[in-house]
C-alpha cells in the first residue's frame, strides 16, 4: 500500500533515493544520467513539444535548475504502446546505451494489462536488471492516470506494481491518485487536461511534473532525514520467471530462408510507436522461415506489424508449431513494433526457436507479410 507522508498518500518513500542524493552533493561525478523508461506518456505524447513540455522534460529541467553545478544527461526511454515486459527486454539498448545510469524512473501502470503475473515479471525484471547492471542507480516507480487507473485510490495495475515496489523498497509517486482525488472533489477536470483520457496536454504534463517535484524536493533535499529501512541483496524474486535477463538481439542473429530480404519502411509508409531504425528482415510469401538458438528461460520476437502482416507460427526446441495472430485495429493504419513472447519455462536452458509465415491472415489484413525487427530472449 502507499504510505502516508507529510505530503499526502500519493508518495511511498520506502528507501528513497540515497545514492542519487549523495552524488548530487559530490564533485567529480561527470555527467549524472537519469533515464525515463515507460510508454507514450513518458515519451511525451500529448505535450506540444515532448522535449520541453512533457513531465519527463520538465522533471529533467527541475533537476538541472536546482542542481546547476552538476552536469546531467536525461535519457528518453519512453516508447508508446510498450509495457513492462518489453521494457525489460529493451532496457540495455534504450537505457544503458551510453553507460551506467544514476537514476531510473519507471512508468508502465497504464500499458501493463490485466495479467498480474506478466506485470510482476516485467517490473521485477526491470528492477533486478537495473540492480545488476547499474548497481549504483536509484529507482522510482511512477503511476500515471488513465480510465482504468482512476477507478479507485488503488486500482489493479497500480496495486500490482506496488507489490514489486514494496518487495524491493522502491519509492513510488502516484500521479493517478492525485488526479483521482482531484476529480472526486471537483478540483480537476481530467477530460480537459487529457481529452483522450490518457495523454495529458501541456497543463496535465505540468501537473505531473509538479507532483514529481514535491517528491524530489523531499527525497533530495538538504533536510532529508535518512530512513532506517534497508534492503540487502540478494533478494529472492517474487516470480522466478521474471525478465531479469531479458534482452533484444539484432535480427541478424538469426538465420533466414531465401524468401527474406533486408528492408526499411519507406517515408510514405505509416509508422507509430517507434522512433528508432526500422531496418528489418522481411518476407511476403508463406513458408518463409527463420531460426536462432540461445540460452534462457523464454524467447520471443519483436515484429514490425502492420496493414499487410499475416499469421505466423513458432516452435521451440522441436515442439509442435503454434500459430499467432497479432493483427488488431491499429494495424489497419500503420506499422508498429509488436512483441510476441512465447511461454516462460520452469528453468533456464537451451532454446532453439523456429518461426515461419503461413498462408493464413486476419480477414482485415492485406497480406501474409512477416517483418522481423528484433529477437527477444530472457
Amino acid at each position: 500500500m502507499l504510505e502516508h507522508s507529510g505530503r499526502g498518500a500519493f508518495i511511498a518513500e520506502r528507501i528513497g533515493l540515497p545514492r542519487f542524493r549523495a552524488k548530487l552533493r559530490q564533485t567529480g561525478n561527470g555527467k549524472l544520467r537519469a533515464a525515463f523508461l515507460g510508454g507514450s506518456i513518458t515519451e511525451g505524447a500529448g505535450a506540444s513539444e515532448a522535449e520541453s513540455a512533457s513531465w519527463r522534460a520538465l522533471t529533467g529541467q527541475y533537476l538541472q535548475d536546482t542542481y546547476s553545478e552538476q552536469q546531467f544527461e536525461f535519457i528518453n526511454a519512453g516508447v508508446g504502446g510498450t509495457n513492462s515486459t518489453l521494457g525489460a527486454h529493451r532496457f540495455e539498448e534504450h537505457v544503458l546505451h551510453g553507460g551506467a545510469i544514476d537514476l531510473l524512473f519507471v512508468e508502465f501502470s497504464v500499458n501493463d494489462g490485466e495479467d498480474r503475473t506478466e506485470s510482476v515479471r516485467g517490473m521485477e525484471g526491470i528492477v533486478r536488471k537495473c540492480r545488476r547492471l547499474a548497481p549504483e542507480a536509484d529507482i522510482c516507480f511512477v503511476y500515471t492516470a488513465a480510465p482504468k487507473n482512476l477507478t479507485s485510490p488503488l486500482p489493479f495495475n497500480i496495486a500490482v506494481h506496488e507489490e514489486v515496489a514494496g518487495h524491493y523498497g522502491i519509492p513510488s509517486v502516484n500521479f493517478a491518485l492525485r488526479i483521482y482525488e482531484g476529480t472526486q472533489t471537483g478540483e480537476i477536470d481530467w477530460s480537459l487536461l487529457a481529452p483522450d483520457g490518457y495523454h495529458p496536454q501541456d497543463a496535465g504534463h505540468a501537473l505531473y511534473a509538479g507532483y514529481m517535484r514535491e517528491y524530489l524536493t523531499s527525497a533530495l533535499g538538504e533536510e532529508k532525514n535518512e530512513r532506517a529501512v534497508r534492503v540487502v541483496w540478494p533478494i529472492a524474486p517474487l516470480d522466478p520467471g521474471n525478465y531479469e535477463f531479458a534482452t533484444m538481439l539484432p535480427y541478424a542473429a538469426a538465420g533466414y530462408s531465401a524468401e527474406f530480404r533486408t528492408a526499411e519502411l519507406l517515408p510514405d509508409e505509416p509508422l507509430m510507436n517507434w522512433r528508432f531504425s526500422t531496418e528489418h528482415r522481411a518476407a511476403e510469401l508463406p513458408g518463409a522461415e527463420f531460426s536462432w538458438s540461445a540460452t534462457g528461460q523464454s524467447a520471443g520476437v519483436l515484429l514490425l506489424y502492420g496493414p499487410d502482416s499475416g499469421i505466423f507460427e513458432y516452435s521451440v526446441n522441436g515442439e509442435p508449431f503454434t500459430q499467432i495472430n497479432l493483427f488488431d485495429d491499429w494495424c489497419l493504419n500503420a506499422y508498429r513494433p509488436i512483441p510476441a513472447l512465447f511461454p516462460v519455462r520452469a528453468t533456464r536452458g537451451p532454446l532453439a526457436v523456429v518461426i515461419r509465415s503461413t498462408e493464413s491472415k486476419d480477414a482485415r489484413s492485406k497480406g501474409t507479410g512477416l517483418r522481423v525487427l528484433k529477437l527477444l530472449v530472457n
